[in-house]
């Protein structure tokens, strides 16, 4: 179950990766080395996205990464999806979804570690920690302790993830402090070259 869930984990973003440019993006990025690919888009409807979701999860099956969907449940059990991530808003009903849902499912935890045991016990498959860094994406999120890592990796049996403003030049702490995964959206989607971003944090997080 946690081969998949290591590595970089890039996120689309509404802006930075456009749906005509998406899987072009995407695909440099799996090319670079990104082990995992989330879905995010805060705009579209479902029907909408549908289209998007079909290409994506079949180019990451292709490239051998795990496809996520970002808090669609709904579509995520319909087209069963490889992974869904899900936030604060869909806490309470974890149980739920994780009787209809079988794919790996990840949860956002912000900087509690109680949610994340929790969470664990209610069937995750990862946990996300964040934001370790003033993030563009979410300005307004809290910046939490880098010691969480190092706690979450003691106190859990499943996979840790990062985000929140990393770049390849300051994640380096987050690496040496055990994190399984690291989420970017900005640094990878604003590099002029992708995949040679990718190959990056590919490098950092081998060691």
């Amino acid at each position: 179950m946690f081969s998949k869930t290591k590595g970089l984990y890039v996120i689309t973003d509404d802006v930075l990766t456009p749906k005509e440019e998406m899987l072009i993006q995407v695909e440099k990025a799996l090319k670079g080395g990104a082990k995992i690919v989330q879905l995010r888009d805060k705009k579209s409807s479902d029907e909408e996205l549908e289209k998007e979701l079909v290409s994506l999860q079949k180019l990451c099956r292709r490239y051998k990464a795990l496809f996520v969907l970002n808090d669609r449940v709904e579509l995520a059990i319909k087209h069963q999806c490889d992974g869904l991530h899900i936030g604060k808003s869909d806490h309470h009903r974890v149980s739920e979804i994780r009787k209809n849902y079988w794919g790996y499912l990840g949860i956002s935890c912000y900087g509690d570690l109680q949610t994340a045991k929790k969470m664990q016990k209610l069937g995750a498959d990862y946990v996300a920690f964040g934001s370790f860094f003033t993030s563009s994406t979410k300005p307004q999120a809290e910046v939490i302790d880098k010691d969480i890592v190092k706690e979450a990796k003691k106190a859990l049996d499943i996979p840790v993830c990062a985000i929140g403003g990393i770049t390849s030049s300051n994640a380096k702490e987050l690496v040496e402090n055990g994190i399984d995964m690291l989420a970017v959206i900005s640094d990878i989607w604003k590099s002029e070259d992708i995949s040679k971003k990718c190959a990056e944090y590919k490098e950092l997080l081998a060691k």
